[in-house]
């Protein structure tokens, strides 16, 4: 008499550690043409509220850790400023949501963010 087990709940466990695709929560890990990237932390979101008509510069710096071959290494990245790693650029291209007036503190669970990665050779 064979014994069926079922392994579905199984694999389900095994999805959670594979990077994802496309914009990731933080905490979360993003396969970016070669090194893998996790967004660890917001240190600063001072960008003008999406509902607001601003005159000063903002800022968005996002601290990530970059994994390759048998390495990590933290960097503080900002939106659209590369960032060398190993053989090519990292750069934050896209951060949401915008801030926005009648809710001033984004929720970390909210913020979702998009990299690229240019590799060098």
């Amino acid at each position: 008499m064979a014994v069926i087990v079922p392994i579905i709940p199984f694999l389900a466990g095994c999805a959670s550690t594979r990077p994802v695709e496309g914009p990731v929560r933080l905490g979360q890990m993003t396969a970016v043409n070669g090194p893998r990237v996790r967004a660890d932390r917001v240190i600063e979101d001072s960008r003008c509220p999406a509902d607001v008509l601003c005159i000063q510069a903002d800022r968005l710096i996002v601290q990530v850790t970059v994994f390759g071959g048998g390495w990590s290494r933290q960097f503080d990245l900002q939106p659209g400023v590369p960032v060398h790693v190993a053989d090519g650029n990292l750069t934050l291209i896209e951060a949401t949501p915008l801030p926005r007036t009648t809710r001033p503190r984004t929720r970390m669970r909210s913020y979702r963010f998009t990299f690229n990665f240019q590799g060098g050779l």
